[in-house]
């Protein structure tokens, strides 16, 4: 990776560490998921750095993409499954980690699974090696505790700007045997389930990305796609975020991302839930890969 600043993407990847770190100790029952959110959110930025997406705060049978309404009234239940998805961003540096939290009597095991599913696919990352080595690892180790990994969910690239670059890291041996290259930066990323590990779309959808500049034509829809290019960029962003920065203005934020969406300004991202109603736990991290091991960046 040519001019790529490792050293500036670990500073990156601290930051990210210890925002997980805190995310973790802000859980607890009955606290609203905005409020946790915006916490996160807020120790990051005073940190100096920006988000690389927004927090996700996705329960139970929700894998990812659960990010809080505006004014969302959701709060943490007494017995539940909990995962949090968050990245610090500097430049064009930007890192990925999450981690699960059971919350009472929420499935431990589950959260054990996928802690010690994401050590073990660590440990085989070196220069060379085949990404469906790693997916088949994650699935033995699932499978080992009872559960099933997110088929059709796993780990990707990073690179410059991108959050999702090249390579796919699948949670389960799916023949690809594209290997591995030096230098280039990774996040693997296990979801299990006690379902039958399949995510299909659900009807929450809080965070969108912008992948076109088509002028719009409305008036509240020219004022957010200036908000989004000036603010956001490419990166992805929250509704909440949008209607704070339009004055809170919801109505008018909501039907501005209607027609930005409608003429293909805007990419959404639903929450996704494990098909069945499993549960679902989720570990990640960032790592650099070398040429006989790897380097964990958060």
């Amino acid at each position: 990776m040519m001019n790529f600043d490792y050293e500036k993407l670990k500073t990156v990847g601290r930051t990210s560490a210890k925002a997980l770190s805190y995310a973790q100790s802000a859980i607890s029952p009955d606290k609203k998921l905005s409020d946790i959110a915006a916490d996160i959110e807020k120790y990051i930025e005073e940190q100096g750095f920006s988000q690389s997406f927004p927090v996700n705060l996705s329960i139970d049978n929700e894998a990812a993409h659960y990010t809080p309404t505006f004014n969302d009234q959701r709060t943490v239940g007494k017995d539940s499954v909990i995962k949090i998805d968050l990245g610090a961003r500097k430049d064009t540096y930007l890192t990925d980690c999450a981690a699960t939290v059971c919350v009472g009597s929420g499935d431990n095991r589950l959260y054990e699974a996928s802690a010690k599913a994401l050590n073990n696919a660590i440990s085989l990352v070196r220069s060379g090696r085949k990404v469906n080595e790693i997916g088949r690892e994650i699935e033995k180790t699932a499978v080992s505790y009872g559960f099933k990994p997110i088929r059709n969910l796993g780990g990707h690239g990073i690179g410059e700007h991108e959050l999702h670059a090249d390579i796919f890291i699948p949670n389960f041996d799916n023949g690809d045997n594209t290997a591995l290259a030096e230098g280039s930066v990774i996040a693997i990323e296990p979801f299990l389930t006690t379902g039958i590990g399949q995510v299909i779309e659900g009807d929450h959808l809080q965070i969108f990305q912008a992948i076109s500049d088509r002028m719009p034509r409305s008036l509240e829809a020219r004022e957010a796609f200036s908000i989004i290019n000036s603010e956001f960029s490419t990166y992805p962003f929250a509704m909440r975020w949008l209607i704070k920065s339009m004055g809170g203005a919801e109505f008018r934020a909501r039907k501005a991302v209607a027609e930005l969406l409608q003429i293909g300004d805007l990419e959404p991202f639903p929450v996704l839930v494990e098909k069945t109603g499993g549960i679902v736990a989720q570990a990640e991290k960032t790592l650099i890969v070398t040429k006989d091991s790897c380097e964990i960046v958060t």
